[in-house]
């Protein structure tokens, strides 16, 4: 019976420390734990300048309580209806220098940009389809006062669509939207750039792919570079209509033959023959 007390002792033993061991482990973690009961309100997927926060775009992520976010938020009413700044990670905290208080354009220009409309129809606005998020070059045609020859130049390359007339979000389905003004955003130099080409001339877009932001060192081209010769002024005397006095010619006269006599004897008479 002896061995058989001692193995029960030791099996006992064994489970009684065991269930502490494990309690006391589940407490120490639960303790020393690097998140606890703390989170933060995050994006639950990539947000973009100016989207309105609603309740879907949000989870909540866990964060560790020894290094609190200052100016994070905890609760997701405190950024529901708010606009975004700054393109935004999913699963990143969200701060208070990151979000609008309201929605609205001015909220989609950061630090430092600014926003210009410009004029637009069908195809200047290439048929339509330059959307929000959309990037374009802007060349203009201009006509110096020196030259008959019109020259096209770029003013601005890859500036973004903040706004086509008044929408600030693209189609889902990407459907065309003929608009007669487009906002874009720009830099304060390339607004002034943008001002003083759309004064001189015919301003027109011209769409590129979004993923594409390699800046062009194109020369301006006139008509002579496309085999083009550019018509000259007239002169104001070509351009009158009345034509020119004449001045009369004198009459022609045929000049008088030169004559000739000879006085001509015949036996005791003489006579003169001209001729």
């Amino acid at each position: 019976m002896q061995p058989r007390r001692i193995l029960i002792a030791l099996t006992v033993a064994l489970v009684v420390s065991g269930a502490f061991t494990l309690w006391l482990g589940a407490r120490l973690s639960h303790q020393s734990s690097p998140y606890g009961r703390l989170s933060y309100v995050a994006p639950a997927k990539n947000l973009e300048p100016g989207e309105v926060i609603s309740a879907k775009d949000l989870k909540q992520v866990p964060w560790p309580v020894e290094t609190p976010l200052a100016g994070a938020f905890v609760r997701n009413d405190e950024v529901i209806g708010k606009s975004v700044l700054y393109p935004l990670q999913e699963g990143e905290p969200l701060t208070a220098h990151q979000l609008a208080t309201s929605g609205g354009l001015s909220a989609r220009i950061p630090a430092g940009m600014r926003a210009i409309s410009l004029k637009s129809n069908e195809v200047v606005g290439v048929a339509g389809y330059l959307l929000p998020g959309t990037h374009v070059d802007v060349l203009v045609t201009v006509r110096a006062a020196s030259s008959a020859d019109p020259v096209t130049s770029i003013v601005l390359q890859d500036a973004q669509v903040l706004t086509a007339g008044e929408k600030m979000q693209p189609d889902p389905d990407g459907h065309a939207s003929k608009v007669d003004v487009v906002t874009l955003l720009v830099s304060p130099e390339d607004a002034e750039k943008i001002v003083l080409a759309s004064t001189q001339g015919t301003v027109h877009f011209v769409l590129r792919n979004g993923g594409d932001h390699v800046v062009a060192t194109n020369v301006p081209m006139n008509l002579s570079a496309l085999g083009v010769q550019a018509s000259s002024p007239v002169a104001p005397a070509a351009a009158s209509h009345t034509p020119a006095p004449t001045r009369p010619q004198p009459a022609h006269t045929k000049p008088t033959p030169a004559t000739y006599s000879i006085q001509v004897r015949r036996g005791d008479k003489d006579s003169v023959e001209t001729f």
